[in-house]
């Protein structure tokens, strides 16, 4: 058994290893970092563009006629909801920078809730008691999450 400080033929000591060798190096990992505040109210923003993205999305598809390239590629509604899919991207990866993606992402389930919530408003579609349900068991679930991240 080599003895970690002791120098022997052909061998290097562990502190040695650790200066020449980067990946060896026992630095400290990035550590469990809260979640700021900021980075969750930019998620649940970031959700709310989600779920506009999602109503342009669908007027586009009710309006896109014929459905051909030309018609995708001018659809004004389409092209707004695909912008905000890009907005909403961008403001995730700015969010994820301050907290933990365990609770930052639960969070993004709130889009479900939204767009359920403006359906009816938009499309005239119903929210039965089984959406009803399902809405209240994603909005306890993001909460459950979010309470878990500051046990």
């Amino acid at each position: 058994m080599l003895e970690p400080n002791v120098i022997t033929p052909g061998y290097a000591t562990i502190q040695q290893l650790e200066v020449s060798n980067p990946v060896v190096r026992s630095e400290p990992r990035r550590g469990v970092q809260d979640t700021s505040l900021a980075s969750i109210a930019l998620v649940v923003f970031s959700t709310l563009i989600a779920a506009a993205a999602q109503i342009l999305l669908r007027f586009g598809a009710d309006n896109l006629g014929d459905g051909g390239l030309t018609g995708i590629l001018t659809n004004v509604s389409l092209i707004g909801g695909y912008t905000c899919l890009g907005v909403n991207t961008m403001l995730v990866v700015i969010a994820l920078r301050g907290g933990q993606l365990s609770v930052l992402y639960p969070i993004m389930a709130l889009g479900y809730v939204w767009v359920t919530i403006l359906a009816p408003l938009y499309f005239h579609e119903i929210i039965n008691p089984s959406k009803m349900v399902g809405l209240v068991l994603i909005i306890a679930g993001v909460s459950f999450i979010g309470a878990g991240s500051r046990a």
